[in-house]
């Protein structure tokens, strides 16, 4: 089943508007950018023109704005004013049921008036090239202090036209407490300096293309023919070691079947689908990445941004019938120079999925023999695969907004009164309001028993262990 606007947590208005102007299924970069700018997440997007980008975060703006109020809640930076006058119609067309809602371009080569004035009239959404942008704020004609989500839109085209000093100085007239999203065809340097100077948590988005290089990723495919899938997919998971596993499924129901299934054998798996409520949501994925957990089971939709290091096989449980989303699902693995393998189940040597795919990406994938399967019981391999994870995860309840960094949290374990090893410490992902460790499976009860007697930077904050 393609993914669609509806499981994307798309109001009904922006539904139907989507509807009505023919869009059946969202791009990848509106799969992955949606939910993560209506989380509230900084991201940096890097696709393509014509991925589809505009939309990705003009729906979410959208959602976002609250038409009682009259100010301006939005901003997105353009590096020319044709850019600037494209994306406001978008905005403008998507947002057509939104009674109230003001969109103002504010662009050099026009009369600034007009646009002062719009301004002045209570406009919620923003959209223009620097230079103009900066020359209303230094003159006080347009108040930032309600903007609450700023994008920059071609980032990599504006920094270079040698806006690179302008964007930070509007920046600086921004309130700190607010939602920054890079859209970029390409990745330099200069992006990532920029996204360290003005985001926070930043979730990488990468749309990759059938020519991009996956030769680091070892690709087959298992016909599992009329035999039992689950055991078929046991197998899969136990003939290709690994630390962490990824497995992509087309339905929620499924989901949740398989990750019973292995479960129920003791194996360290969870969920990942849009039913989870978005504190749950965090809960796994910030699990998953610390490596305490080692086989997720996800749709498309909730699988949006999963960049876990270290990630060793992706499993294609059902086939996307997008070879675009077959791309993308198992570019997860095989990252910054780590191989990866990528096994995909089909029931037919004939699958016309499969046919797509390989089409599209230009190569032939390797049959995966699993003749040894046959003789394989689902109970044995569940045994065979319930191995521990390395990693336990720690939920401490304090975060950025409670002044936490990382280095106090390492402070608080390895000093005198936490008393482990850093070696006994992995990832800490500090959120706003949250915090989550990772340590070791063996001193997961003495990390949590010191930190609850102890306190990080001079306070106490509750902790717990979060199991499965």
């Amino acid at each position: 089943m393609l993914p669609s606007f509806e499981a994307l947590q798309l109001s009904p208005a922006l539904q139907s508007v989507v509807h009505e102007l023919g869009y059946t299924q969202p791009t990848p970069i509106q799969l992955e950018a949606i939910p993560a700018l209506l989380a509230g997440r900084d991201l940096i997007a890097q696709s393509q023109t014509g991925s589809g980008k505009t939309a990705a975060f003009a729906l979410p703006i959208l959602q976002g704005i609250d038409l009682e109020r009259r100010e301006l809640q939005a901003l997105v930076i353009c590096p020319t004013r044709e850019l600037s006058a494209q994306v406001s119609r978008e905005v403008r067309k998507l947002g057509r049921t939104h009674s109230g809602l003001q969109v103002v371009e504010l662009v050099g080569g026009q009369p600034a008036r007009p646009q002062r004035d719009s301004l002045e009239r209570g406009a919620q959404i923003a959209i223009g090239t620097p230079g103009r942008i900066l020359d209303l704020l230094e003159r006080s004609f347009m108040n930032p202090d309600a903007i609450k989500t700023v994008v920059l839109d071609e980032a990599d085209r504006m920094l270079d036209m040698g806006f690179g000093d302008d964007v930070h100085e509007i920046m600086s007239y921004l309130q700190d407490e607010r939602q920054t999203a890079l859209f970029s065809a390409t990745y330099p340097d200069r992006i990532e300096a920029m996204s360290r100077e003005i985001q926070r948590d930043v979730l990488r988005i990468e749309i990759t293309s059938s020519e991009d290089d996956l030769a680091d990723i070892q690709q087959l495919k298992l016909c599992f023919g009329y035999e039992d899938k689950i055991l078929a997919l046991c197998w899969a998971l136990q003939s290709h070691p690994h630390e962490s596993a990824l497995v992509f499924c087309n339905q929620k129901a499924t989901v949740r079947e398989i990750t019973k299934a292995l479960r129920d054998g003791d194996i360290s798996a969870d969920r990942f689908d849009g039913d989870l409520e978005q504190f749950d949501r965090n809960q796994v994925l910030a699990r998953f990445r610390n490596h305490s957990v080692r086989v997720l089971i996800a749709t498309d939709v909730a699988g949006r941004g999963l960049d876990v290091e270290g990630l060793d096989l992706v499993i294609n449980y059902d086939l996307p019938e997008q070879p675009e989303i077959y791309v993308h699902r198992i570019g997860r693995t095989g990252r910054a120079g780590a191989t990866g393998v990528a096994i995909s189940m089909i029931e037919s040597a004939n699958d016309r999925s499969m046919q797509d795919i390989e089409e599209f990406t230009g190569r032939t994938i390797e049959v995966l023999d699993h003749s040894e399967s046959k003789n394989s019981e689902l109970d044995q391999l569940l045994q065979q695969l319930a191995k521990a994870p390395k990693m336990e995860t720690i939920l401490i309840l304090g975060g950025r907004k409670d002044k936490i960094r990382k280095g106090d949290i390492l402070g608080a374990l390895t000093g005198d009164a936490g008393g482990l090893s850093s070696q006994e410490i992995g990832k800490i992902e500090v959120q706003d309001k949250l915090s989550y460790v990772a340590v070791s499976h063996d001193v997961i009860t003495d990390a949590v028993s010191r930190l609850n007697a102890g306190r990080i930077k001079g306070k106490r904050f509750r902790v717990r262990h979060v199991g499965s």
